[in-house]
């Protein structure tokens, strides 16, 4: 097992996504704290700590929160939007604290689309500054994209875009939007149909597997990616018996996550992956049961493929 734990090492963000699921609160994470939640992932023997918020790179603690937690024996990783990145010595104050390995958010190649997503004129540009950036210092560089309904007919365009730009990017993780949480309860218009983006996810999931790249999907339910059901996220975590804890900068405080079984529909029942699918994840009322069908495909392969890859790195 390769359990990964969570630091919200702010509640404060340069971008304003119409899809957030974790608003300001003006929250900031201060080192001693820092260091105690460090100390849980170690004592937990977890493998790594991702940072997180917010923008964490708003925080001027990250080199130093980094070397701690190398220093604890984990593995450092960072979610950012990339706006900062491209600052001179920026991402080589990381790199040299220990933290190489980004994933950085970018959910459309179309730059007048990421601009509107993000909230903010010039983000695009940002972003693709960042990656430079990141391959200068040998980082280790992933993207995260949201599936929402304004990209969710474009994945796989924006996969080629992306690794034309910047060669290096080696994995790939796409999470559908959760339209229950943040400002996707607000903008109605941003959450898609699961079957919205079944097409294109596939040719993307497709695509960056013949690529020889990695990649995750969340919260997308197994019949909707019956041939990749082995990247399921969920369905990861379910066959290896794995956890994730979240130190939250809000009132949910510490969150320690061991099941990743969400809701199903009847028909559900009658599906040959069933045991290992995380169904549809807890999304208001957007998402229909009714979308789900069953599949019966041979359940055995998935899990041998699950548990004779590489752990979670």
């Amino acid at each position: 097992m390769a359990n990964l734990g969570y630091m919200q090492i702010v509640r404060g963000c340069n971008h304003y996504c119409r899809f957030c699921s974790n608003p300001p609160s003006g929250h900031m994470l201060d080192l001693a704290t820092a260091r105690k939640q460090i100390d849980d992932f170690a004592r937990r023997d977890y493998f790594g700590v991702i940072l997180t918020g917010g923008e964490p790179s708003l925080s001027e603690l990250i080199p130093e929160i980094t070397r701690y937690a190398v220093a604890a024996g984990l593995h450092v990783r960072m979610i950012t939007n990339g706006s900062r990145l491209a600052r001179p010595g920026l991402a080589e104050s990381y790199a040299e604290a220990g933290l190489k390995h980004f994933h950085v958010s970018i959910h459309s190649c179309r730059a007048e689309l990421e601009d509107f997503l993000t909230g903010v004129k010039g983000s695009f540009t940002a972003a693709m500054a960042a990656l430079h950036a990141l391959e200068a210092v040998d980082a280790t560089i992933n993207i995260n994209t949201v599936i929402n309904k304004y990209n969710a007919d474009h994945l796989d365009q924006t996969v080629r875009a992306l690794v034309a730009h910047a060669p290096k990017i080696s994995h790939f993780v796409w999470n559908n939007l959760d339209p229950s949480m943040g400002r996707a309860d607000t903008n109605r218009d941003t959450a898609p149909r699961l079957a919205d983006f079944e097409l294109s996810l596939a040719r993307a999931m497709r695509w960056v597997d013949k690529s020889g790249r990695s990649f995750r999907v969340e919260r997308v339910p197994l019949c909707f990616m019956t041939e990749f059901a082995h990247c399921s996220t969920e369905t990861r975590k379910i066959v290896k018996n794995e956890e994730r804890t979240v130190h939250f900068l809000d009132d949910k405080g510490t969150v320690r996550q061991t099941d990743f079984t969400h809701p199903k529909a009847d028909v559900c029942a009658q599906c040959s992956l069933d045991p290992i699918c995380g169904g549809l994840f807890e999304l208001g009322e957007h998402y229909d049961l009714a979308e789900l069908h069953p599949v019966f495909v041979n359940r055995d392969a998935v899990v041998r493929k699950i548990r004779g890859s590489r752990p979670e790195r």
